[in-house]
């Protein structure tokens, strides 16, 4: 039988604290799982300045303790990797649409955590809105998060020809072409549209996954080939940018916004079930693997979130639990 009452770690006026709470229970679609390693994502920053009281962390990986009536695919004992919410916790909820089995019993709770988001995120980015094809080429804007870097794997398993990462510190883009980059550029520096025309003979990229956005924007347009495709998944140099609407229409180019946050349990499902379709073999085989910057106890939850914030990690910070 499952206790009552758990450690998680919520966003307080005093920041993240470590407090006794409920444990969650399942809901018809959802399963219970014994949170054993919780990763950390940027949104979680947002969750904790936003108070609330409530449990925060929206990645984790643990057993299935738990299954409403109405869960599918998952049996209790399972090992699974989770996205949700409450995830900086002893248990957590989630729809059962939005949880996959550890593809392999070799593979650990912590190695297993970071990889679910960024699975869904980047699989949706660049196969479902920027229909990569095989031989074409990619920029992934912003590539040493977490996410840019699984954004990179994906993007050789299927077959891009070119693969630039952009990285305003010169250490970490060494670190981004051994993460599988072709190239790897300063989108900071002059000549980074220039150094990206070359290394598609004049043409621009064909796909953009923009985690930046910010004052670069109209740049990172210029780097676009004529009908490509820019899908902007996150907004870290800015939300309100000036947009040269000229550049826009002569590179005839698409652009589409994406997030979870306004998507709903069903879309997500699709989501999952179209990433897995894709991409479970080469999970299970090993192909693709994030690192780990640090780990920390759940107890120090505060520390991992000063590390993230100070932005001098590369790949993922976890919380062991």
């Amino acid at each position: 039988m499952n206790p009552t009452t758990m450690k998680a770690v919520l966003a307080t006026a005093g920041g993240a604290r470590l407090q006794d709470v409920p444990v969650p229970q399942p809901k018809p679609n959802e399963i219970l799982v014994r949170v054993r390693a919780a990763s950390l994502n940027r949104a979680d920053l947002v969750g904790l300045a936003n108070g609330g009281d409530k449990v925060i962390g929206m990645e984790w990986a643990g057993e299935v303790v738990g299954l409403g009536v109405e869960a599918q695919g998952h049996a209790i004992g399972d090992r699974v990797m989770c996205t949700g919410a409450g995830a900086y916790a002893e248990y957590a909820v989630t729809d059962w649409g939005r949880a996959c089995r550890i593809p392999s019993d070799t593979l650990s709770f912590e190695d297993a955590t970071v990889l679910t988001l960024a699975l869904q995120a980047m699989h949706d980015a660049i196969v479902t809105h920027g229909q990569l094809q095989r031989g074409q080429s990619i920029l992934i804007h912003g590539a040493t998060s977490g996410v840019g870097l699984m954004a990179l794997q994906i993007a050789r398993e299927l077959g891009a020809a070119v693969v630039v990462g952009s990285s305003t510190h010169e250490s970490k883009r060494a670190r981004i072409l051994e993460a599988g980059a072709t190239h790897a550029v300063d989108s900071t520096s002059d000549g980074w549209v220039e150094s990206i025309q070359d290394a598609t003979q004049g043409r621009g990229v064909d796909v953009v996954v923009d985690m930046v956005g910010g004052p670069r924007f109209n740049q990172t347009m210029e780097a676009t080939a004529i009908g490509g495709r820019i899908v902007n998944v996150g907004r870290l140099g800015g939300i309100v940018v000036p947009v040269d609407l000229n550049v826009h229409s002569l590179r005839r180019l698409t652009y589409v916004g994406v997030t979870f946050r306004s998507r709903s349990v069903e879309e997500v499902r699709t989501v999952n079930a179209r990433m897995l379709a894709d991409l479970g073999r080469a999970l299970g085989a090993g192909r693709l693997r994030l690192p780990i910057d640090a780990r920390f106890p759940l107890a120090q939850a505060a520390d991992a979130l000063a590390r993230m914030t100070a932005n001098q990690h590369f790949g993922k910070i976890v919380l062991s639990i």
